[in-house]
């Protein structure tokens, strides 16, 4: 493969390009930092001076979609406003969509076994993802008697566990069968639960 002409910035997110494809090809451990540099289009050589070792690129590709994931789900909350049960609602679906849009992304994020607190830079875009699902739960609980609320991070952590379940198991093509569609399932637990709370009334 001939070599690009890259120029400052465009190789080292040539190599992340390149890894995502790899990941979604092969999984996290599926490839090396050679076969990345293969795949940009450089030498290996070139992956070094950016990158220490596969773990720092898969790292970088995660925090590059933790930053588009909480984009999205921002974009998501702000488009449900301003009702808080529809904010919160859609967040929960721009879970899903982002799962089926970004592969490579979800996968460094949430599979690939590297630690959020890898770097600073991982860790705030991380946070930043998860504090717009907190503050969406947040805002919806105040509907919730105060004896009877849940604090807003179990609240959104109860969320984000059936979101990733539910991707999990029947939106990334697992080989497992979904009974209904994803959007469906997703749905309903989360109406399921929102019920439980008393946020939508039994023939809501």
């Amino acid at each position: 493969m001939p070599k690009r002409g890259y120029h400052h910035g465009n190789l080292r997110q040539a190599l992340i390009e390149a890894a995502l494809k790899l990941i979604e090809e092969k999984g996290p451990t599926g490839f090396t930092l050679s076969e990345a540099a293969k795949t940009a289009g450089v030498t290996p050589a070139a992956v070094y001076r950016h990158f220490e070792g596969r773990e720092d690129l898969i790292a970088e590709a995660a925090r590059q979609g933790f930053d588009m994931f909480a984009d999205l789900m921002q974009y998501a909350y702000d488009k449900g406003q301003p009702s808080a049960l529809a904010a919160f609602e859609a967040t929960g679906r721009a879970y899903l969509a982002f799962a089926r849009r970004h592969p490579g992304h979800y996968i460094s994020m949430f599979e690939s076994g590297i630690s959020v607190n890898r770097t600073p830079e991982l860790a705030a875009a991380a946070n930043r993802a998860k504090a717009v699902l907190e503050r969406a739960a947040a805002e919806l609980s105040e509907h919730i008697p105060a004896e009877k609320r849940p604090p807003a991070s179990m609240f959104s952590a109860h969320i984000w566990a059936m979101s990733h379940g539910v991707v999990e198991l029947y939106a990334r093509n697992t080989g497992t069968a979904s009974p209904f569609p994803p959007e469906d399932l997703l749905e309903t637990g989360i109406g399921i639960y929102l019920r439980g709370l008393g946020l939508i009334s039994p023939d809501g």
